[in-house]
């Protein structure tokens, strides 16, 4: 290696400009390509694959019918392991699950939680608890009580709604966490 001192070797060329590896940038369509059908297997659908310009790969899955498990994730990195050289494409990889805290983001996550308590918050502010009735590729389905004003009485009452609404009116849906 030449020295700061060598003619040949700019002294001002900075570090990551020499040791900057030449690696391959990775493409979510190749991923999905390599481990869809692990995914599959495990009985899981992908929620969201994240890849950063340094191939930091993050793969997000869910199950179909029950949680995902830890040999879900291990089987699927050992998947992506085996298609992906790590010398030439240089990444790091993550497999995890879709956390019971994130909003849905693919219309399988709402299909599996149709029938169960969901947080919803739409556009404006709006924020309460529903049950997840239907979802299609437009729309989303919420079942919710609001105590509302009632023509001729006094105080508040419960007012049950089941409302439909496109998915540019809503910020976001995901799981109800009850701690009762």
């Amino acid at each position: 290696m030449r020295e700061k001192g060598d003619a040949e070797f700019p002294f001002f060329m900075l570090k990551s400009e020499r040791f900057t590896p030449n690696f391959v940038e990775m493409k979510i369509s190749e991923i999905i390509d390599a481990v869809g059908d692990a995914v599959v297997a495990r009985g899981c659908f992908i929620v969201e694959i994240n890849v950063s310009k340094d191939n930091d790969v993050e793969i997000v899955i869910e199950s179909e019918t029950s949680n995902v498990v830890l040999d879900d994730c291990v089987e699927i990195s050992r998947r992506f392991e085996e298609c992906f050289d790590r010398a030439v494409e240089d990444y790091s990889l993550t497999v995890t699950s879709a956390g019971l805290d994130q909003p849905f983001k693919v219309l399988k996550q709402y299909r599996k939680a149709v029938g169960t308590q969901v947080e919803a918050a739409l556009k404006g502010g709006r924020k309460f608890v529903a049950e997840l009735v239907d979802a299609d590729e437009n729309t989303v389905t919420l079942k919710y009580t609001l105590r509302e004003t009632v023509d001729g009485k006094k105080k508040k009452e419960l007012v049950e709604h089941c409302d439909t609404f496109g998915y540019d009116d809503v910020n976001y849906v995901r799981p109800h966490i009850d701690f009762k």
